[in-house]
């Protein structure tokens, strides 16, 4: 081969990576999710080794970019700038997404559930009719943790609605349903953002949250706190979504390594968040935190009240035909037991 057949033969190799090097930047993809967990929680650890494992799959055409802690403001602002473009995707709530699909808070919907028995019963069924659903409104959804129970937290004993009244009750903001359960209870909450729960429980403007045992000591709400209401208030979930409109620009193969990533991490996190919170509720009792269980009558009661809201809010709550299948998955559950 002669000096020029040589050097024509180097330029096109070299013409040829230039132009694949820069086609593969051109298809690279930022998501960019906002999340109120702080940075150092399991949830941001895992996540983040999830973003490396994803970039080394894709080569770098797809990254992910953290905002942790609430800097994005809560789960209204971050839908708020999904919409934008601001950002791409959140860790949100499911009843935070119920604007766009209310079936997502069908997990959330009070007193439905009264065990992990039962939620490892129905969310292989219900998981997929969610992630369609959402689909079907412009986001996919890339993965659904499990947060935990809630229980009410005092300062003291509630054991029944007639302690509760007595409560300044937090709620979150735009907890519509649960705001509902209390007010026909004749319990009138204060609502707040997450930011603002310690220095209310520090100053005295409320007394009484919903938490999981997780929860209550990442946020140092335990140091308030002196009674659990042992009875499952409602169950949480973390939802990871995307905007279709940037997940779509993403390669059919490249969107299969991210869905695979995130769907094997959110499995390994719904077992480590379930021990946490079996961890935290231990922790809580060493500390000398009464775990007190109101009587089958009274539970029947709240119970009651819990129907009638979810069947007066209707199709806001979930889809008639969701809440159906919902409930003949309990029954056949419990039947079993």
């Amino acid at each position: 081969m002669s000096p020029v057949q040589a050097f024509k033969r180097l330029f096109i190799i070299s013409t040829a990576i230039i132009l694949l090097a820069s086609f593969s930047n051109s298809q690279a993809m930022t998501l960019k999710i906002a999340t109120l967990a702080p940075d150092g929680t399991t949830w941001m650890k895992k996540m983040r080794a999830a973003a490396t494992e994803i970039d080394k799959k894709t080569d770098g055409r797809v990254k992910f970019k953290f905002y942790p802690g609430g800097v994005m403001g809560n789960d209204k602002s971050v839908m708020k700038k999904i919409r934008l473009g601001q950002l791409q995707g959140g860790a949100l709530t499911g009843g935070s997404l119920a604007s766009i699909y209310p079936d997502m808070q069908i997990y959330s919907l009070p007193m439905v559930f009264e065990n992990y028995q039962e939620i490892d019963h129905v969310r292989p069924i219900i998981d997929p009719l969610l992630k369609k659903g959402m689909s079907d409104k412009g986001f996919t959804i890339l993965g659904i943790s499990e947060g935990g129970f809630a229980y009410l937290m005092s300062d003291s004993t509630v054991k029944n609605i007639d302690d509760l009244k007595k409560k300044k009750l937090w709620i979150p903001e735009d907890d519509v349903l649960n705001e509902a359960l209390f007010r026909k209870m004749g319990v009138y909450p204060v609502t707040l953002p997450l930011a603002d729960v310690y220095t209310g429980l520090q100053t005295g403007l409320i007394d009484t949250i919903g938490a999981t045992t997780t929860g209550a000591l990442a946020f140092q709400w335990h140091t308030r706190i002196r009674s659990i209401t042992d009875v499952p208030l409602l169950y949480l979930v973390g939802v990871l979504v995307v905007d279709n409109k940037r997940f779509n620009k993403i390669s059919p193969a490249d969107q299969k390594i991210v869905k695979n990533v995130v769907a094997q991490t959110f499995a390994a996190m719904d077992d480590i968040n379930r021990k946490d919170n079996d961890s935290a509720r231990q922790a809580l009792q060493k500390m000398g935190t009464e775990f007190v269980r109101p009587d089958e009558k009274e539970i029947a009661y709240w119970n009651t009240y819990a129907d009638e809201v979810i069947e007066e809010t209707g199709k806001k709550a979930a889809s008639p035909e969701l809440y159906k299948q919902l409930k003949d998955l309990l029954a056949t559950q419990r039947s079993k037991n």
